[in-house]
This record gives structure tokens, C-alpha cells and sequence, in this order.
């Protein structure tokens, strides 16, 4: 779970094989449910464009389909699409029995609405989490969401699974998106931490940032968290995975997170790496969603 790095004291958690755990016991309950029902977990993708992060999302997603033993299908559309395409492609899958779940590969191209096709999707198969009343019952005290947004429900299980204590603890989100910094933030609280959200206009970030016990930064910035911006000891989790230009790469590029790791890594006591930290856990949380919803659709327990 855990790999110590010589020089310093950060320990670097190992997304790879936590998810590598996670997904070999989801593998173990598709081939019950294949075994007893003649069945397996159903999940469709539709992907919007050609944003070269978005396929590479994508092709790991139904990768790990098949690793685990659960069917996949891809709808690929082109940018120029109109908006209805996407919405009529959500809908076909809404009424697919043999789909337990839907993603829409997110971002969208900037002339779809993306609030109007997650409409579109049918409540009991948004095994991404991202539909209002899933991130409704998030925020609201003493409800559940059928399902958790998948990377912030992967950072919480890394924390978790590698002891880091959340309960009373300060926690700081860098970013507020919908997708990841919001729900973050939001799970956070739910397990008792208390939360700031560091954004756009937020003033003297480091200095906020500086006395959190707890990072989690989702910005899609590289390198914007420096070494004096983490507190000795803290914990700090590593969602940015933006790709830049590199020529020594054999893809012509690196993915390069939002914590600049060579100075924190010297600081903190728990860091995540970019890649191999969170994303790995991200496409855990998404199969273990679309077993959840399997379950539940053809009531198999």
C-alpha cells in the first residue's frame, strides 16, 4: 500500500494497488452475479470530441471493464455535435436494461450545456454521481446519494484505507468544481473534517493552505502548491493531472499534478503521485458505482 521513498519522510501512497484490491474483489462479485444470474454489470460511456486526456480517461475506464469482468459501451460523438445528439445518446442508454450505468466523459465541449444533458440521465444509472438530486443528498445531513462522485469518493478511500485521521482535522480543497472540488469537500464534512475551499478570488491561499492538516488540491494548475505552502506533517492528496508537453515521453507529454512533489515531498508526511495516486482510485470507485447499481437494478444481493 505504501512506498517509502529514501531522503525524506513522506510516505507516497500507492493508488495503483489499492485500486488493484478493490478491483479484485468487484472482479470476484461480477463472476457471482454472472454465475447465479447469467448476468453482468453493464456500463456506457459517451465521449464528446477529441480532447486527448478525455480518450486516454476513456480507453483506462474500459480497460479496467474488462480486467474486472463488466460490459462496456462507448458512444463517440463529434465535437460539432448538437446537443441533442448527446442527450438522445444518454436516453437510449436510459432505457437499455443491460446498462447499470452512464458517464458523460466530462469536460463537454463549450457550446453543450452540460447541466442539461445530466438532466437527461436516468437517477438510478449516474454511477459518476454528478446528477443534482445524487449531489443534493450529498449535501444534506442525514441523506444518501445513490451514488458518490467517483475521484472524491477515491481520495476519501485512500485516506481512509491508509489511516490518515479526518475527524476534527483542518482540510483544505483547492478548487470548487463540480466534479471534483465541491463533492471533496463535501465528503470531507461528512466524515467530521473542518473544511475551507480555496478558489479563484480567495485571498493569501498559501497562507490558508499552510495550516491544513489535510490537502486535497484540484485546481488544474500545474505545480501551483508549493513546499511552503503544506504544514509540516500534513497529508496532502494530488487530483491534478494536467498533461505537459515533453518530447523524452514516449506520448510526447507527462501528466503533471497541481503539488509541486520534488518540494513536498520534503514536507509533508503522506503525498500522493501524479500519476499512480489518485487516478487509479477514481477508476475503482466508478466500477465499484456500476456494481452498486447492478445490485440494486436486478435486486441481487
Amino acid at each position: 500500500m505504501f512506498a517509502a521513498v529514501n531522503e525524506q519522510t513522506a510516505v507516497v501512497l500507492d493508488g495503483k494497488l489499492i485500486s488493484m484490491e478493490i478491483k479484485s474483489k468487484i472482479a470476484d462479485e461480477v463472476r457471482q452475479m454472472k454465475k447465479c444470474l447469467g448476468k453482468v454489470p453493464g456500463l456506457a460511456v459517451i465521449l464528446v470530441g477529441e480532447r486527448k486526456d478525455s480518450q486516454i480517461y476513456v480507453h483506462n475506464k474500459i480497460m479496467a471493464c474488462e480486467e474486472v469482468g463488466i460490459k462496456s459501451l462507448v458512444t463517440e460523438l463529434p465535437t460539432d455535435c448538437a446537443e441533442t445528439d448527446v442527450q438522445n445518446a444518454v436516453m437510449r442508454f436510459n432505457k437499455d436494461p443491460s446498462i447499470h450505468g452512464i458517464l458523460v466523459q466530462l469536460p463537454l465541449p463549450q457550446h453543450l450545456d452540460e447541466e442539461r444533458v445530466l438532466d437527461c440521465l436516468c437517477l438510478e444509472k449516474d454511477v459518476d454521481g454528478f446528477h443534482p438530486l445524487n449531489m443534493g443528498n450529498l449535501a444534506i445531513k442525514g441523506r444518501e446519494p445513490l451514488f458518490t462522485p467517483c475521484t472524491p469518493k477515491g481520495c476519501i478511500e485512500l485516506l481512509i484505507r491508509s489511516g490518515v485521521e479526518i475527524m476534527g482535522k483542518k482540510a483544505v480543497v483547492i478548487g470548487r468544481s463540480n466534479i471534483v472540488g465541491l463533492p471533496t469537500s463535501l465528503l470531507l464534512q461528512r466524515h467530521h473534517a473542518t473544511v475551507t475551499v480555496i478558489h479563484a478570488f480567495t485571498e493569501n491561499p498559501e497562507e490558508i493552505t499552510s495550516e491544513a492538516d489535510i490537502v486535497v488540491s484540484a485546481a488544474g494548475v500545474p505545480n501551483l502548491v508549493r513546499g511552503n505552502w503544506i504544514k509540516t506533517g500534513a497529508t496532502v492528496i494530488d487530483v491534478g493531472t494536467t498533461p505537459v508537453e515533453d518530447l523524452s515521453c514516449d506520448d510526447g507529454y507527462r501528466l503533471v499534478g497541481d503539488i509541486c512533489y520534488e518540494e513536498a515531498i520534503k514536507v509533508a508526511s503522506v503525498i500522493t503521485p501524479v500519476p499512480g495516486g489518485v487516478g487509479p482510485m477514481t477508476v475503482a470507485m466508478l466500477l465499484f458505482n456500476t456494481l452498486v447499481s447492478a445490485k440494486r437494478l436486478l435486486n441481487f444481493t
